[in-house]
């Protein structure tokens, strides 16, 4: 693995970085990749906006489901990774952090400048008056309004949704906005069917404008939502480096590909960056060894 980090180092060490994680980066905190070597095999289909809006008993799924895969969520810790790029941009290479993840485990980590693409699973966000509030509150909610409910967790997908048959779900009580007294409620999260807002859109698109490198970190890039990114700074001519434990469908646009565990890679590229912004200068006229 060497070779591979002083490929990286030597990439990532001129500054101007501009990260794009996904699921992979959070795996070894505890949420399973859909589509990764640890990938949750989701046996229903993912709630989609127009569902969760229109269908009460769709509502009742899905908050029921997502009542108990936010518990796995809550307890996520960052890991190595997450930690790893908070010291690359401490060290003033990264400049910014565009996620698809809906954790938070990057700012958690210690990371500024991110950008959560599709939202925040610990927000909650009333469709009727745009109140927002905590998840921590919805879920005190929850449980005082469903004390005998002891359904049992088989599996937790990325987005804290989790398998649960019909049956244990019926008789579910959903809880509505106090603010506006019968708003309904969401997590503030961008659903299937939903559009990420063109502000946020926006600013991901300046921030792969400015980079000087697009590191990609864990994602498979399946859908378009992230791989717009990769795409526009290909156009742009700006280099496009993936991480990622299997193939991706950017890999066609990338610079280098790398296969491998973020939780070993990250630490040794931090650790070898650190190292290089530490040796001395060679004065003018002098030859050395550079970076």
């Amino acid at each position: 693995m060497t070779e591979t980090v002083d490929a990286l180092a030597g990439l990532v060490a001129g500054g101007g970085v501009v990260v794009l994680s996904g699921a992979g980066l959070s795996t070894e905190s505890g949420i399973p990749d859909y589509r990764g070597p640890s990938g949750a095999a989701r046996r229903h289909t993912p709630m989609t906006y127009q569902a969760f809006t229109r269908d009460a008993q769709a509502r009742r799924r899905y908050w029921a489901r997502s009542h108990l895969g936010w518990r796995t969520i809550a307890r996520a810790a960052p890991n190595e990774g997450h930690r790893a790029v908070a010291r690359l941009q401490r060290g003033g290479l990264i400049e910014g952090i565009i996620t698809q993840n809906v954790d938070g485990l990057h700012t958690a980590a210690g990371s500024s400048q991110v950008v959560e693409l599709h939202g925040r699973l610990d927000e909650v966000v009333c469709l009727g008056c745009g109140n927002q509030t905590s998840r921590e509150e919805l879920d005190r909610r929850l449980r005082e309004a469903n004390p005998d409910f002891d359904a049992r967790v088989a599996a937790v997908n990325p987005d804290g949704d989790v398998d649960l048959a019909d049956d244990e779900v019926a008789g579910f009580r959903t809880v509505d906005c106090t603010f506006c007294r019968g708003g309904m409620l969401k997590p503030d999260v961008v659903f299937f069917g939903e559009t990420v807002p063109a502000a946020r859109v926006a600013r991901c698109f300046a921030l792969v404008a400015r980079a000087r490198l697009l590191l990609v970190l864990g994602s498979s890039l399946t859908v378009m939502s992230g791989r717009r990114f990769v795409v526009r700074a290909a156009k742009l001519g700006v280099p496009v480096v993936i991480v990622n434990q299997g193939p991706t469908r950017g890999d066609g646009y990338a610079a280098l590909t790398v296969d491998a565990p973020l939780g070993r890679l990250l630490p040794a590229l931090a650790d070898r960056t650190a190292a290089a912004a530490a040796v001395p200068t060679v004065p003018t006229g002098l030859t050395g060894v550079g970076r």
